[in-house]
């Protein structure tokens, strides 16, 4: 009996022993060291593991399914010149010339000998085509704009100081107010017609432009030099744009100063 009991210590410790071996390949507990041959297999494994992560979830993306729809709950909205804080210098062009240049090449896509290719879409009416491969698109010239366009002041009012602000929404229905600056719209009342809705996608809907609002803030000599703070909030039936838990959540917020 004690033979066998020294026999089966002997094959208990022998068990122990080669599985120290195989963990000390990694990891040597007596020493704190890492075996350095076996780190770049184990990071290309966890490499590999992401790059088939991401190869599978980049799968189940639909080409013809735009990533945010047309009626999302709470649209995001974004403005050119893209800029939280916009300050120029009214009589210095090289100083406000960078957010004009941000407008013009905005609104390339916009130039009306390309927008006449496109349909000319029911006022009011959604452009549903659910059942055709491929979707017409709605004309949004460039000139609708107006005196924002470009087209008649090259410098967007920025020379004038009365600079415009062009605002662009996830592809959702509604319309758009500002706090109450003088403000001039376009189109007029900031409204974004239901016509350029719904939105199908990239691959379907690849000549699409989404509509603008084009804002131009009207300032007198009296609001020079002082920090204007402008909101400009979506407005729409079941549209949230008022949690103060999510301050981007249906507007969007910006500071204005210009300078003589």
């Amino acid at each position: 009996m004690e033979k066998e009991e020294k026999e089966e210590n002997k094959e208990e410790m022998k068990q122990m022993k080669e599985k120290e071996s195989c963990q000390d390949l990694i990891y040597n507990p007596r020493t704190g060291e890492s075996h350095p041959s076996l780190l770049p297999v184990f990071y290309g494994f966890l490499a590999g593991m992401f790059s088939l992560t991401m190869w599978v979830m980049l799968q189940t993306l639909d080409e013809n399914v735009p990533r945010y729809q047309d009626r999302v709950a709470n649209p995001g909205l974004v403005i050119r010149p893209h800029a939280a804080e916009i300050s120029f210098n009214r009589s210095d062009q090289t100083n406000y010339n960078q957010y004009v240049q941000q407008l013009h090449k905005l609104l390339q896509d916009y130039n009306d000998s390309l927008q006449e290719r496109n349909d000319l879409c029911l006022v009011d009416e959604y452009t549903e085509q659910d059942d055709k491969p491929l979707k017409k698109v709605c004309q949004f010239k460039r000139s609708t704009l107006r005196q924002c366009s470009g087209l008649t002041d090259n410098s967007f009012g920025f020379a004038e100081g009365k600079p415009c602000i062009i605002i662009k929404m996830n592809r959702v229905r509604t319309t758009t107010e500002y706090n109450p600056l003088q403000m001039q719209y376009f189109p007029s009342e900031g409204r974004l017609d239901k016509m350029f809705f719904p939105y199908y996608g990239k691959k379907a809907h690849s000549d699409y432009v989404q509509p603008l609002v084009a804002v131009k803030l009207l300032l007198t000599k009296d609001d020079y030099d002082v920090e204007q703070m402008v909101e400009c909030r979506v407005e729409g039936s079941h549209l949230r744009n008022d949690d103060d838990r999510d301050k981007f959540q249906g507007r969007v917020s910006f500071r204005v100063k210009v300078s003589k």
